[in-house]
């Protein structure tokens, strides 16, 4: 949750939830936000490191893809713990 805290990773994140599985190169990305590329390089590696992302090198290109089965867990987790405790939002 801290990382999609920061709105650049909150922004590369959902570009990657839109574009769908198959992932996009990271110039890509770089060109739809307007992130530099160290900036973005930074930003991908803290998605990275907590999951949310993946990063694979295709010949001389890198992709990045969503990590779907973790943004579910990450819903799961929130719709559970939604007024927990609290009988008239059950």
């Amino acid at each position: 949750m801290a990382e999609l805290g920061n709105t650049t990773r909150l922004a590369i994140f959902r570009y990657l939830v839109k574009v769908g599985p198959a992932g996009v190169p990271v110039g890509q990305i770089q060109k739809a936000l307007g992130i530099p590329g160290s900036t973005l390089s930074h930003h991908i590696a803290r998605l990275v490191s907590v999951g949310l992302i993946k990063k694979d090198r295709v010949s001389r290109t890198l992709y990045c893809t969503a990590q779907y089965p973790v943004l579910e867990e990450l819903i799961d987790f929130l719709q559970s713990e939604c007024c927990a405790g609290v009988p008239e939002c059950s």
